[in-house]
């Protein structure tokens, strides 16, 4: 692709990105509806995407020699399908490919929005008229769409891995599992506390990458978890048109489900803060002394907490999870330590300090949460870990 002039495709990316920019308000209601997002949280994540996609030509130097596939498709999730566009779409347009898509059943009104914003880019695809199961069959059966993207539950991964023969790439995002996060005893006890709560509580928890249980070393338990505690007590949970709001409710019945099987699982834990009461759901804070958090496929607000003493007991009880999404710690990790978190999480955090997970970090996780097959010759490699939407979306020469 090094003989591309990429000007017109920016061109076609800012245009884009002024539609997102232009549709905010619309955006924020329509997700206030749907999901019971709160509109602080719309407008955040409409803002990083138009930034996300104003600054795409510093993807270019990831596509030297690279060729498009052709058509790229994917079902974007409920949670931030702005991002979502912005990620792969903008990737799309600059990668030469077509982007066919379709929306969560949970997210209508944003999916009509998004669809009719979409009319203007010729290579883009949105489907409106069919559920996901439908959509995921004619990608199958359609041999223009060489490139998917899925994501839900394990067992919906290994059904498209069953038919992956039908594409030249395949991507599974799965379950995140209880992403964790770690405070070791030298780790700055505000600086980690402040970064939990809001990692774990932002949007109601309801991103992937949001942190569900956290392993904090004996001698700063007790100051990170009353900071903790302190901070989940400011945030304000209510109407989602309120500009307030940092929680809105939890529409989706299925995530309130998750949250009360949740508890039902860690029942041996102790409930520091936090109720669900029906639709409105207080964030839950839970403390764990003894025993092991159960590992658990979870979406919404919730932690746990439980204090650590042993370092290498610590490295093993997080290293055993099915689940290799996302890990963040504070303070030092000594190498082998640091080695371990790299093996076996797809995203490894080193003293992060962000309220939004920048869109242009790599993306995915390894084991269960997370795979790529992908057509090699005459034969298939599977990989995992993060990756990077725009160097996936060309393949060598």
């Amino acid at each position: 692709m090094s003989n591309v002039d990429y000007t017109r495709r920016l061109e076609e990316i800012q245009d884009l990105a002024s539609a997102l920019e232009s549709q905010t308000s619309e955006l924020q209601e329509a997700a206030a509806l749907d999901a019971g997002f709160p509109v602080k949280i719309t407008a955040v994540e409409v803002e990083l995407a138009v930034e996300y996609l104003q600054t795409m030509e510093k993807e270019i130097e990831w596509l030297e020699n690279g060729q498009p596939y052709g058509t790229v498709a994917a079902i974007f999730p409920y949670d931030a399908p702005s991002v979502m566009l912005a990620r792969l779409g903008g990737s799309a347009l600059l990668t030469g490919n077509r982007l066919r898509f379709s929306f969560s059943s949970q997210t209508p009104r944003t999916a009509a929005l998004i669809a009719a914003m979409s009319k203007p880019f010729a290579t883009f695809e949105p489907v409106m008229d069919q559920d996901n199961r439908g959509f995921g069959r004619g990608c199958v059966e359609d041999k223009a769409v060489r490139v998917l993207f899925i994501s839900g539950a394990s067992a919906v991964g290994e059904a498209y891995r069953s038919q992956h023969s039908a594409f030249d790439k395949l991507f599974f995002a799965g379950p995140g599992g209880m992403p964790a996060a770690v405070v070791f005893e030298d780790a700055d006890a505000q600086a980690a506390s402040r970064f939990i709560a809001r990692r774990a509580f932002i949007n109601g928890g309801q991103y992937c990458t949001t942190l569900k249980k956290v392993l904090i070393h004996r001698d700063l338990y007790e100051e990170v978890r009353e900071q903790i505690l302190e901070f989940t007590g400011n945030l304000t949970v209510g109407d989602p048109f309120n500009p307030e709001t940092d929680i809105g409710p939890i529409r989706v019945e299925r995530t309130r489900l998750i949250l009360e099987r949740a508890l039902d699982k860690c029942s041996g834990a102790r409930k520091l803060a936090g109720a669900i009461e029906g639709e409105r759901v207080l964030p839950l804070v839970l403390e764990m002394e003894g025993g092991e958090i159960p590992d658990l496929e979870l979406f919404g607000p919730f932690l746990v907490l439980k204090p650590f003493d042993d370092h290498e007991l610590l490295v093993q009880e997080l290293t055993q999870t099915k689940y290799g999404f996302l890990l963040a710690f504070f303070g030092s990790a000594d190498g082998e330590t640091e080695r371990a978190f790299q093996e076996h999480f797809g995203m490894v955090h080193d003293n992060p300090d962000f309220t939004f997970t920048p869109l242009r970090l790599p993306f995915g996780g390894k084991k269960e949460s997370g795979w790529i097959l992908e057509r090699q010759g005459d034969g298939w490699i599977e990989r995992d870990g993060a990756f990077l939407y725009s160097k996936e979306l060309v393949k060598s020469p």
